[in-house]
Order: structure tokens, then C-alpha cells, then sequence
């Protein structure tokens, strides 16, 4: 390994393990105008629980329907085939 090449990388070492700087864009400092008047509220995002919802139902749906098409194929195949004797609690 050259000289050059190790230069490079303790650079490329030393730039990632440089701590980032974020930039949070959800804060207010005003909360009135010159005059004194009250700012209005900011806006809130509304339906959170239902726009999870929206997104996580249908994947358990798909997830199910794909685990159930792979549960078939595999016992139609004899590839694995659950013995009656495991549901047995004797």
C-alpha cells in the first residue's frame, strides 16, 4: 500500500467518523409578531393512528396470504408435512 493510498485513507477514516450536524426544521422560536399579537398554532399532522393503520394492515394481509401460498406448495410437494402427533399435548 503507497503512501498516497494510506493518506487517502485516514482522510476518509477521519470524515466519517466526524459527528453530523443536524438541522431540526420542526422548531419555532416566535410565538408572537412585532405588534404583540399571537402567532396562530402551528400545524399538527392529524390521523397519525390511522395512517399507520392504513400502512401496516395491508402488509399483515399480504405477509398472511403469501405465508399460507408457501404453507400449501411445500405440503402439496412433500417438502414438509406437519405430523398429527405435534398437536398432541399428552
Amino acid at each position: 500500500m503507497s503512501v498516497n493510498t494510506a493518506a487517502n485513507f485516514c482522510i476518509r477514516s477521519k470524515f466519517l467518523l466526524r459527528p453530523r450536524q443536524f438541522t431540526v426544521l420542526n422548531v419555532r422560536n416566535l410565538v408572537s409578531k412585532k405588534s404583540g399579537a399571537l402567532l396562530p398554532k402551528p400545524r399538527t399532522v392529524s390521523f397519525g393512528l390511522i395512517r399507520v393503520a392504513v400502512a401496516v394492515v395491508p402488509g399483515l394481509f399480504i405477509g398472511a396470504g403469501i405465508s399460507k401460498t408457501m404453507a400449501n406448495f411445500l405440503e402439496e410437494n412433500d417438502l414438509f408435512v406437519p405430523s398429527d402427533d405435534d398437536d398432541e399435548d399428552d
